[in-house]
């Protein structure tokens, strides 16, 4: 009963344009870019049955060669694995999560999170270019990383920029001295701590 009057309340207002309350309704109708995090090795899966039900949606896809014991091929990955991005109205958020293989939408604060078009759409535009891409590990400044390829392999550091480009910080703690050598981001790899 309580609940009926309450709504009897809230209707009219959105109908009304009360700022305040019709302002989520309206963000909840434009269509944006999310993220749907989907179960392992299940994003052609879920792509093709949002194909089948025309859901607007982006798979990244690479080549990549992969070897078993008999044979050498190639193979499309996920670029980002174990997601999909859906270019869909909050509305219709349920339609999608309803697809077997989705897990959840992406969230920040409890709240799905809205990706900006422009990094879509540039990522989707490279990709009709036929740019080579390949999944990196996600790196960021200050992080305690290992160079992985040239004469300082193997060698640790912490990741800094300096201008535009990329440089490891290598210490040498008996001297109390650190060198920068600049390194291209593909060289290194994130050190894990236990």
């Amino acid at each position: 009963m309580a609940t009926t009057a309450l709504l009897q309340n809230v209707e009219p207002l959105r109908k009304g344009g009360s700022a305040l309350l019709s302002a989520p309704v309206v963000e909840q109708s434009v269509p944006q870019w999310y993220a749907i995090y989907t179960w392992a090795r299940h994003e052609k899966y879920v792509a093709r049955q949002m194909e089948e039900r025309a859901v607007d949606h982006f798979l990244p896809l690479y080549r990549s060669w992969h070897a078993w014991k008999d044979r050498r091929k190639q193979v499309e990955l996920a670029l980002f694995p174990s997601y999909v991005f859906v270019h869909i109205s909050l509305q219709m958020q349920l339609r999608v999560l309803q697809l077997e293989g989705v897990v959840r939408l992406v969230t920040f604060n409890g709240r799905p999170a809205a990706l900006p078009e422009q990094e879509i759409e540039a990522l989707r535009h490279g990709l009709k270019q036929k740019i080579c891409v390949e999944p990196h590990p996600y790196l960021t400044v200050g992080r305690k990383v290992r160079i992985r390829r040239g004469p300082l392999l193997g060698t640790e550091g912490i990741l800094v920029r300096w201008k535009d480009s990329l440089r490891v910080v290598i210490t040498l703690d008996v001297l109390m001295r650190s060198v920068a050598v600049e390194v291209d981001a593909a060289d290194v790899d994130a050190v894990t701590s236990y």
